[in-house]
């Protein structure tokens, strides 16, 4: 289990905001999806996750923040993802999960964009 605030949310502009650490991987996707959960029941239908300090990010990760979206969605909102390494930009345009989740250079475009139009919807898990 992840230790307590290792992904902390804060309310920016009524935007509930992730801060995720450097490393998202198996061992801690159970944290970013406890956050995501938390930051949904603050009422907002849009999350940010900032990864902007993240470096490396798996499948796991992947996984956990489609199906945010996915809720999002439902909710008539969006996941926000703020990327700053190349190398977790390479695996979201890799994986073409940045045609999916609305992805910013940085947490300033991510709060101040509505959400994006041409962001492919997400079909519904089995």
């Amino acid at each position: 289990m992840p230790e307590p605030g290792s992904f902390p949310v804060e309310l920016v502009g009524g935007v509930p905001v992730i801060a995720v650490p450097e490393e998202i991987d198996i061992a801690n996707a159970a944290g970013l999806r406890a956050a995501l959960l938390a930051a949904a029941a603050l009422g907002s239908a849009t999350v940010v996750v900032n990864m902007g300090q993240t470096e490396f990010c798996d499948s796991a990760g992947l996984n956990v923040l489609i199906r945010a979206h996915q809720r999002a969605q439902a909710d008539g909102g969006e996941v926000r993802v703020v990327i700053g390494g190349a190398a977790v930009r390479r695996v979201f345009a890799v994986t073409a999960i940045d045609r999916v989740l609305p992805t910013f250079g940085s947490l300033e475009a991510a709060l101040a964009k509505p959400p994006a139009a041409d962001v492919l919807p997400v079909a519904p898990a089995d």
